[in-house]
């Protein structure tokens, strides 16, 4: 659905972005996540049409954003990272307001979003005097007050509290039913391991992986191993399996394996007379994100580009 290609974007020397290269299906979130100053809402900003790009093309399915402008923004819904509220407009007045900017019915639209998001107990109210977090949801029921198809969140979570966030968190899942695509980027892991099947990595401007959790997991070289009746009989036989490098007894049956390919299925097999209860991946996103974004260079292995 969204195709960026060699999407470049120089302020005077600096370069914000370097030939980034991603793409995003129809449906479902995608994390896009990157350290600050990374390029994450430089690229988001030229998606949105709000800013153009020094090279490069952004396609929205097969349609170059700056060929088709005002089409392709009626199909998009932008939060930035500081929602654009005008804080002394009521919640109701300003989603009216900002209905009218779209071109869509106005009261009809902005009664349905307010519905949607959760905001009908404080649709009279001053939009200065609401909480943090019911001033995001303000900020994403402007973004979706036109029912757009792709929805592109810049730190939704950003200053809330536990609570908030998981409010925020199930209202994303909500709105990611169907055929929306959400584009997320936030620095909350968590979120994106409760949220996102897939993920887009930046770091100094550059795309260093873009896969699904799982995959960019199992690439991460390290598998652990729980079993119900552990012994060094066991250790022996994992040790003696080619591509196993290095094997880390923990406690209650518990083994962190280093590995050079793909063996899963020969450690199930050695493990399943010792009782196997679980074979995972060892390596968390969080790891992955600061292993890749600390060296700053696209890894083959671990990038997991799609073609």
């Amino acid at each position: 659905m969204i195709e960026i290609n060699n999407l470049s974007k120089r302020y005077g020397l600096f370069k914000a972005i370097n030939n980034v290269t991603f793409s995003v299906e129809k449906g479902g979130i995608v994390g896009f996540l990157g350290p600050n100053g990374a390029g994450k809402s430089t690229t988001m900003r030229i998606l949105c049409g709000c800013i153009g790009a020094t090279s490069g093309e952004v396609f929205i399915d097969g349609k170059e954003i700056s060929e088709a402008p005002l089409e392709l923004k009626k199909r998009i819904g932008y939060l930035p990272e500081t929602p654009p509220l005008y804080p002394n407009m009521t919640v109701n007045d300003y989603l009216c307001f900002a209905a009218q900017i779209k071109g869509v019915p106005v009261e009809d639209s902005a009664r349905s979003v307010i519905d949607r998001v959760g905001l009908s107990d404080v649709s009279d109210r001053i939009i200065l005097h609401l909480s943090k977090g019911y001033k995001q949801r303000v900020g994403i029921a402007q973004a979706l007050i036109h029912n757009p198809d792709i929805l592109v969140l810049d730190e939704p979570s950003s200053g809330l509290d536990p609570a908030q966030r998981k409010e925020i968190r199930t209202l994303l899942s909500e709105l990611a039913e169907g055929q929306r695509t959400v584009i997320l980027s936030t620095h909350v892991l968590a979120e994106v391991e409760a949220l996102c099947k897939r993920v887009v990595i930046i770091s100094q401007g550059q795309i260093v992986a873009q896969d699904s959790i799982s995959a960019l997991q199992q690439k991460s070289q390290k598998i652990s191993l729980q079993v119900a009746r552990p012994s060094s009989d066991l250790e022996e036989s994992l040790n003696s399996i080619d591509g196993v490098q290095q094997i880390t007894n923990t406690e209650n049956g518990r083994y962190n394996i280093s590995i050079n390919s793909d063996v899963r299925e020969q450690i199930a097999k050695v493990a399943v007379p010792a009782g196997l209860l679980q074979l995972t991946p060892a390596a968390s996103l969080e790891e992955i994100y600061l292993r890749l974004t600390n060296s700053s260079q696209p890894i083959s292995q671990a990038q997991g580009e799609t073609q």
